[in-house]
């Protein structure tokens, strides 16, 4: 979800003007919110000058712009991963779509595996820092010519996950009264599709990695890039198998379940982060 001032996108004829304050890509249990949303557009991705197709089960690939709680917002019905053999840049497209339209906030979600033995299943997770793996091998989405009208040729990152929402959202964590399910930790991104070998997962842990997924810090990266305020969190939808005699393999499905079960409680901590942003920017 993403908060902006402008409600054209060239290339789309919206109906109504919005002030869009927020911009939310989309993850495996967004879609209810994006729903939930009133008086809003939608616009398929086929329908938007030179975007990609969401082609992952359950991301039904469209922006809608709507309100949610009467502050106007963008959301993302279907985000776009390395695995699905989108160049990163094209993966990460949409955030540099967003700031052209004028959007300064993100709230970035996404469902992960919980590598941190003390998280447990439906936890949120607020991500303070990552670990881009996918950075290490060259794979960054601010590879090739700099855009100078985004931002400058070396980025720092060391900051990304704003300290400030990250701590709004802990308090209204608690007072939701989901504190218990409230954690702060870093999450990695890897390439995908295969999960994680038990292997891998042990030099994560000795990184101090917390949650693992698919997605999610190539959008943030560009959204530094672009001078975006960024917060982000993973709903922990499975455990990471780290022993190999553990009879339970990791699925699509479980995520997509968990993510259900969920539904609610995030539409309303995000609905609340919302309504924080607005009152204090």
């Amino acid at each position: 979800m993403a908060l902006i001032s402008k409600g054209r996108i060239k290339g789309l004829d919206l109906k109504k003007e919005f002030r869009i304050r927020s911009m939310k890509p989309y993850s495996s249990f967004a879609s209810p919110l994006a729903e939930s949303l009133a008086d809003k557009e939608c616009f398929p991705y086929d329908s938007v000058p030179n975007f990609p197709v969401s082609t992952v089960p359950g991301h039904r690939g469209q922006l809608v712009f709507g309100l949610l709680d009467g502050v106007p917002v963008m959301c993302m019905q279907g985000r776009f991963h390395y695995y699905e053999g989108y160049p990163i840049c094209k993966c990460a497209m949409p955030i540099r779509v967003m700031k052209m339209v004028g959007i300064n906030y993100l709230i970035a979600t996404n469902a992960a595996g919980g590598l941190n033995e003390k998280y447990k299943v439906g936890d949120i997770m607020i991500i303070k820092d990552h670990v881009n793996f996918l950075g290490f091998a060259g794979v960054n989405p601010l590879r090739g010519p700099n855009d100078e009208r985004f931002g400058p040729r070396f980025p720092a990152v060391s900051r990304a996950y704003d300290a400030k929402l990250r701590a709004a959202a802990m308090r209204i964590g608690k007072e939701m009264g989901i504190g218990h399910q409230i954690q702060e930790g870093v999450y990695t991104c890897l390439g995908g599709p295969s999960f994680e070998t038990v292997a891998e997962l042990a030099a994560m842990k000795i990184l101090g990695i917390d949650a693992v997924g698919m997605s999610t810090t190539y959008e943030v990266i560009v959204a530094c890039h672009s001078g975006m305020t960024v917060f982000a969190f993973s709903l922990i939808t499975n455990k990471c198998v780290t022993t190999y005699d553990e009879e339970v393999m990791p699925n699509h499905e479980e995520v997509i379940q968990t993510g259900k079960e969920n539904e609610e409680v995030l539409k309303a901590f995000v609905s609340r982060i919302v309504q924080h942003i607005t009152q204090n920017s």
